[in-house]
């Protein structure tokens, strides 16, 4: 099977491109070159950029594929443009859209695929929301061969998930709790939420790669571990030996201070969120989530620390955490 994998060099792409060749996959990697080192040994890379047509037209010419998955399609024009380029040069087109795009405010905390799409909250998710029906559209009127699949909180190597850090220097939250600084937590840390190990979802997402039947289908790929976010922290804590002192803060007292975070609170994470992974399995019946939260991160934990240069603080984050920490507390 020859897979073309637009990106595929990122958090939870390179643990899917690892897999696909490891399964004897023939994958292409098209991309602009700048993280070659991420690329697995056995795929092929092709330089090229998906956002100038000219140079993906070159880039691909002479080329069909039976599956193209675009991971780094972020709005309806970026759709558009791989509708006209891959129409009639692949036989399934995998959109990555994000289980952000789910009901918010939630009407109940169990997820499925029928649940309804709607954010108001955060214009990532209105997008992507945006390319789903763009792509809807395409398969009922054209058919154009789509598959949806929408991540939820993925994470690896070189992420150390939480509700609130640094996604520049992640370390950050983790020389906090080393340092007995406070940790801020959204609301009182009781909503539920699942991280999922960026070598479950490939399990998942591989066994889609060429599957007939999942044409015109969406799939959220998620553990089926639910934590609260209390037990989340405390899990990042112990897993670099320390027991982490929280600090609960509500939502909108953080978005006030920070009103970047709305999306990915409010939008997302301050929700409780609970996946049926019932579809996916019916579809890839060997499908099973293996990589628990404790042992997940401990290994995040290892990685970071096995390269000191890993280890960069964000003082501006901090200044941040610690404003919003001290106008709660007086």
């Amino acid at each position: 099977m020859k897979v073309l994998f637009i990106g595929g060099t990122g958090l939870i792409s390179e643990a899917v491109s690892r897999l696909a060749v490891q399964k004897g996959i023939d994958l292409y990697l098209l991309n602009r070159g700048q993280r070659s080192a991420f690329a697995p040994q056995g795929a092929k890379v092709i330089q090229g950029d998906i956002r100038d047509r000219a140079s993906a037209e070159r880039a691909l010419e002479g080329h069909k594929f039976d599956v193209v998955v675009d991971w780094i399609a972020f709005t309806p024009e970026h759709v558009q443009a791989d509708i006209e380029l891959f129409r009639g040069r692949t036989n399934q087109y995998i959109f990555i859209s994000s289980a952000s795009a789910y009901q918010k405010p939630a009407l109940h905390y169990h997820i499925t695929e029928s649940t309804p799409l709607h954010n108001p909250h955060w214009q990532y998710s209105r997008d992507k929301i945006a390319c789903e029906e763009l792509l809807n559209e395409a398969y009922r009127n054209d058919g154009f061969p789509i598959t949806i699949v929408r991540p939820s909180f993925t994470y690896g190597d070189t992420m150390i998930p939480a509700s609130i850090n640094s996604w520049q220097k992640p370390w950050s939250l983790v020389d906090r709790m080393r340092k007995g600084k406070k940790i801020l937590v959204p609301g009182d840390g009781t909503s539920l939420w699942t991280m999922t190990h960026n070598t479950d979802f490939a399990k998942g997402f591989v066994g889609l790669l060429g599957h007939v039947q999942a044409i015109g289908h969406a799939f959220h790929i998620t553990s089926d571990e639910v934590l609260n976010w209390n037990q989340i922290y405390q899990a990042i804590g112990r897993a670099a030996g320390v027991e982490p002192i929280l600090a609960h803060v509500a939502s909108s007292g953080i978005i006030k201070y920070a009103p970047e975070e709305e999306g990915g609170l409010l939008g997302d994470k301050a929700i409780s969120a609970v996946f049926d992974n019932s579809k996916i399995k019916q579809f890839v019946p060997d499908f099973v989530a293996t990589v628990p939260f404790t042992q997940g991160i401990k290994q995040t934990i290892d990685y970071f620390e096995a390269s000191p240069e890993r280890c960069g603080i964000d003082d501006e984050w901090n200044a941040l955490v610690d404003r919003i920490i001290d106008a709660h507390d007086a």
